[in-house]
């Protein structure tokens, strides 16, 4: 037979029962590999509680198997942290990053730090059941790690608004909330529906300025750009397709937005530099300027982003 992959895998005990991480060890034979798929449904490290077991395949590929329903999350993705609220499953979070701001009820939960490369210390001390992390290739290590320790770990990747509703169903599945994060991913298809605006032939051009030094602005893989372009603009850089870019001010002179976009809090230093004047919009003051975490992250409140978005764009274009 020909060489396979061998299957390994790996249980360990943790408060609420079983993690198993299957991995493949590369140059043994098929029948070994069958052997040890074998020895896994035979209870590879969980005798009895093997049945009760979801195997789940997250965002980065891998394959992990969870004791549902989770009753014990660190959620370090604050999209997924304000998912779990809206399915009603946010009595079961222990643990959230610096930067889930949303729902309110969030600041009570205990902040664990940052969700890139996260402190696995402080992770382990509040004994979850399960962990998400943000798909990131900073965050497989960490990831691994963790596996290696026990726990069940999903990276979830949140980067656009098709990921809402997949998401919210694989939330939903492993925390006994399948119907209310079906009712969820549908009601946000409606609203979706219902908030968005085509772009006509008079939609401004949009610049989204999202770093000033060097500057740096979204193509049409980023979620801003999404809602733009469901608010009735255009994104300026929209023929991009990376998530983000760098761009040099002379690019951004030569297409001429109508309008640029800042998600900055206070003041912007850079509209006095002598280079900037090159950008008539930024040489008039054609700015529009929101803040919030609805428009940095995907989910439940995005429609309302939308409307506030669309109503922006139509008073500066007057």
């Amino acid at each position: 037979m020909s060489d396979m992959p061998f299957l390994s895998c790996t249980a360990h005990s943790w408060p609420r029962g079983w993690a198993v991480v299957i991995r493949t060890i590369p140059g043994r034979t098929i029948t070994r590999a069958l052997l040890a798929a074998l020895a896994l449904l035979l209870g590879c490290g969980g005798g009895p509680r093997a049945a009760g077991r979801l195997p789940v395949v997250d965002d980065a590929g891998d394959t992990v198997l969870v004791t549902p329903p989770a009753r014990r999350i660190a959620s370090l993705v604050p999209a997924t942290t304000e998912l779990l609220f809206a399915i009603g499953a946010g009595s079961s979070l222990v643990g959230r990053t610096a930067w889930c701001d949303y729902p309110p009820a969030a600041a009570e939960v205990p902040n664990l730090g940052d969700g890139i490369t996260p402190n696995l210390e402080t992770i382990l001390a509040a004994t979850p059941d399960l962990v998400i992390l943000y798909n990131s290739a900073q965050n497989a290590r960490a990831a691994a790690r963790l596996r290696d320790l026990g726990l069940p770990v999903l990276r979830l990747t949140t980067n656009s608004l098709s990921d809402v509703g997949r998401v919210a169903r694989i939330l939903g599945s492993l925390t006994g909330r399948a119907r209310e994060a079906d009712s969820l991913a549908a009601a946000l298809d409606t609203a979706l529906a219902a908030a968005s605006v085509a772009p006509g032939p008079g939609a401004p051009d949009v610049l989204l300025l999202v770093w000033e030094q060097p500057p740096m602005t979204v193509g049409r893989g980023s979620f801003l750009s999404e809602l733009v372009e469901r608010a009735g603009g255009r994104n300026l850089f929209g023929d991009i397709a990376a998530a983000d870019a760098t761009v040099s001010i002379e690019a951004i002179a030569v297409r001429d937005p109508d309008l640029v976009l800042t998600t900055a809090d206070g003041p912007s230093a850079f509209v006095d530099r002598p280079e900037w004047r090159a950008v008539a919009a930024v040489r008039e003051r054609r700015f529009v300027k929101v803040t919030g975490s609805e428009f940095s992250r995907p989910g439940p409140r995005t429609p309302a982003a939308i409307r506030t978005l669309a109503g922006l764009l139509r008073e500066r274009k007057r």
